[in-house]
């Protein structure tokens, strides 16, 4: 072998080398530190909606059970004895309430949906704390865009699908279609 074959594959190796350090440093700091969130530009008409009392729901309004849900949630078992809503249409806030886990380490866990972003992730910073390894520590979010949801994903490593197919930029949820986060299938219904 001649020494200028022999340097190009040691020059070889160590780029490739070197390559593999920063993806392990990156794939690291981005479990560590997560990745950052984009905003959604906020709907022109859903600036201040107006309930039927006549008074203005802001953005910041909640359901009660809207808040951060831990491995302690409980099982409600509403979740197998009250029928889905019709699958196809889309998730508005009148045709839909809820997020039910329908497969995964969470299954059977119905939570009610506010009208605040509900982060999806392994980290104890998301809404819906997901702990299996194909989950990212922030790795989806469900985002109220006027009165539909929204399906985001947050660059995550395996992806999120909705109905089958991959979500790339935020996409409209169906009511019903199953939404899938790692290892955990969900589906919003009434």
């Amino acid at each position: 072998m001649s020494a200028l074959t022999e340097l190009l594959l040691r020059i070889g190796f160590l780029v490739l080398l070197w390559a593999f350090v920063f993806a392990v440093v990156y794939s690291l700091r981005a479990d560590l530190f997560g990745v950052k969130v984009r905003r959604m530009p906020e709907p022109a008409a859903a600036a201040a909606p107006v309930a039927a009392g006549g008074t203005a729901v802001g953005a910041a309004a909640t359901n009660a059970g809207a808040g951060r849900v831990g491995a302690t949630a409980p099982i409600a078992p509403a979740a197998a004895s009250a029928p889905a809503s019709p699958a196809g249409g889309p998730a508005t806030t009148d045709k839909v309430s809820r997020i039910v886990i329908t497969s995964g380490p969470k299954a059977g866990i119905d939570l009610p949906l506010g009208n605040e972003p509900l982060t999806i992730g392994r980290s104890s910073e998301s809404a819906l704390v997901i702990r299996d390894d194909y989950t990212s520590s922030h790795h989806a979010r469900l985002v109220l865009w006027g009165d539909q949801w929204m399906i985001q994903d947050l660059d995550s490593t395996n992806g999120t699908w909705h109905d089958g197919a991959r979500v790339s930029a935020p996409v409209p949820v169906k009511v019903g279609a199953p939404i899938k986060v790692g290892a955990t299938t969900f589906e919003l219904r009434k």
